[in-house]
């Protein structure tokens, strides 16, 4: 029999987190535990209110499972008993750690994959005026990948001025849905001649459809527009790569399904993250593996991370330890 228990945890930003719809100075998560009165197994997921989620409700879903877990619900029956999002996410990784620490065994050698390696991830530079952000590529120009928020009036002296401040820089670009038709047309060349490398979610998601009649000078990656399988029909022919997050795929489970059946169609993978701790970024990691972009920077943003958090250096975002999860 398995008990639950859930809680908020609050991590204070290291600066200002602002994209298209809004600025955060903290990282507010949700943690679910099991345990089976010997061995317990955490999950961490970030709600996010853009798909109808708080803390409040991400907890109350979670909490409404827990006479179903005395009774033996399993990882599996999870899957159909909540819908795709963050509390799912939560209870489906927290599941994954506690099978771990059961077996003995790593969550990647339970899921049949091959055993981790370090990965290299962006960094975000959020969104500011040009003379803010061209300050902020230059403080971090020697990372290897940056990706910047977007999304506003102003967007091209952005583009400009950090390319300035980071001028061997990858960059990418993210527009949180901020652009229409014509600003994607008028912005494509500059982000072309800038080398970017790639735009994600310029356009609303239940606007999108203009992406299929349009140029695609460099590759589109699908962020709000993709959550789970079920998504990837609809996006065929309007994007080159898709942004799978967990909280969006509701858990690993989901999203190892969704990463196979994206590169069965033909796109290129993506693995990004909310604003959270490392907990939320190691099970990411295992989707991250061999991704044409890792986007898992969440523990940079944060003024402290957890105990026992993953550790980054010149290589990239290394696997977890067993003592924070799987």
């Amino acid at each position: 029999m398995l008990t639950l228990s859930v809680e908020e945890q609050v991590f204070p930003l290291a600066e200002v987190f602002t994209i298209s719809r809004g600025s955060r100075s903290e990282a507010r998560v949700v943690v679910a535990t099991l345990s089976d009165g010997t061995h317990i197994g955490r999950g961490e997921c970030v709600p996010y209110a853009h798909y109808g989620e708080s803390v409040d409700s991400v907890i109350a879903q979670i909490e409404s499972l827990g006479d179903d877990l005395a009774q033996g619900l399993d990882r599996e029956g999870l899957q159909s008993r909540l819908p795709a999002g963050a509390a799912r996410n939560a209870l489906d990784c927290a599941f994954w750690d506690l099978e771990a620490k059961v077996a003995g065994k790593p969550v990647w050698e339970l899921a049949g994959l091959p055993a981790p390696r370090p990965e290299i991830s962006a960094f975000t530079l959020s969104l500011d005026s040009p003379e803010v952000m061209r300050e902020k590529a230059r403080r971090h120009a020697a990372r290897p990948l940056l990706k910047l928020k977007l999304g506003g009036e102003g967007d091209i002296e952005r583009l400009r001025a950090v390319r300035e401040g980071a001028p061997d820089a990858r960059i990418i670009v993210d527009a949180n849905e901020g652009w229409d038709r014509e600003a994607y047309a008028r912005l494509a060349p500059v982000l072309l001649a800038l080398g970017i490398s790639m735009v994600e979610q310029p356009l609303p998601a239940d606007a999108d459809a203009p992406l299929a009649e349009i140029d695609r000078p460099l590759p589109v990656c699908a962020d709000e527009a993709c959550h789970d399988c079920r998504s990837l029909p609809s996006l065929v022919g309007r994007y080159d790569m898709i942004n799978i997050k967990l909280d969006k795929t509701g858990g690993l489970t989901e999203a190892l399904a969704l990463r196979r059946e994206a590169l069965a169609r033909g796109f290129e993978i993506m693995v990004g993250c909310m604003v959270g701790s490392s907990l939320s970024m190691a099970p990411a990691l295992l989707v991250a593996q061999g991704a044409a972009v890792v986007d898992l920077d969440g523990p940079l943003l944060l003024a402290r991370d957890r105990e026992h958090g993953m550790r980054f250096d010149a290589e990239g975002i290394h696997p977890a330890t067993s003592a924070l999860w799987g």
